[in-house]
């Protein structure tokens, strides 16, 4: 078996920029020609900075934290490492980063695995500049984009693997259930605060514990969840 190499920073990576009001991105993925073209559309919004770009999940691994993006689209066919995996290792080390998929796949396996794994969203590559924007936007207002057809097959999936001999959310208290179905009918951090007359904190409190008993690390999960038993 060949020694393993160190790992090395992909040399397309953008060395850190200074402090911006806008919101950064960071991305991987493997397809030169596509990176390219995501950091296009993404750098001609007036709202977002594509901060660093990897060309691999071994080199992300290697040089994400030290831009530590708000956001990050994330490949899941990538060389050797995937894109799942991926974002399983880097979601401890950027636990305030959003991961979102961004792939050709749309099957149940790839769709479940990666939101097991951490991912705050599941967008189909096939998405436009617009949609793709659009989608940048919804995470960074606390929600969790993924096409239509792609959050059937979420709920479709979750609802098949939940046990069916108890509700999931039997360990929420009664505001923490409040919470999350708030959160399942969509409503943003601050518009659960103003319903249930909380503050944004306490919100943000609350939904740390639902992840928890739920023992889930994203709102698209505990939402998928809930859905399931709830379809």
């Amino acid at each position: 078996m060949p020694k393993s190499q160190p790992i090395k920073p992909d040399p397309t990576a953008k060395a850190p920029a200074g402090k911006s009001a806008k919101i950064t991105i960071g991305i991987v993925e493997d397809d030169t020609r596509a990176r390219k073209m995501f950091v296009d559309w993404i750098n001609r919004a007036p709202d977002f900075q594509v901060v660093c770009d990897f060309g691999s999940a071994e080199s992300a691994l290697a040089g994400m934290v030290a831009f530590a993006p708000e956001i990050v689209l994330m490949d899941i066919n990538l060389p050797e490492m995937n894109g799942v995996e991926c974002v399983r290792r880097l979601k401890p080390l950027l636990p305030n980063t959003q991961l979102v998929m961004l792939t050709v796949y749309e099957d149940d396996d790839h769709i479940y695995n990666a939101l097991q794994a951490g991912a705050t969203g599941y967008l189909l590559k096939e998405a436009s500049r617009p949609e793709l924007i659009a989608a940048l936007q919804e995470v960074h207002r606390g929600g969790s984009p993924m096409a239509s057809n792609i959050a059937r097959k979420v709920c479709q999936s979750f609802q098949q693997k939940a046990p069916k001999d108890t509700s999931v959310t039997d360990g929420l208290s009664t505001r923490e259930n409040e919470v999350l179905v708030l959160l399942a009918r969509g409503f943003l951090y601050k518009e659960i605060a103003e319903s249930l007359q909380i503050a944004v904190p306490t919100v943000n409190s609350y939904i740390r514990r639902i992840y928890e008993k739920l023992h889930v690390q994203s709102r698209s999960q505990a939402v998928a969840r809930y859905s399931g038993e709830n379809k």
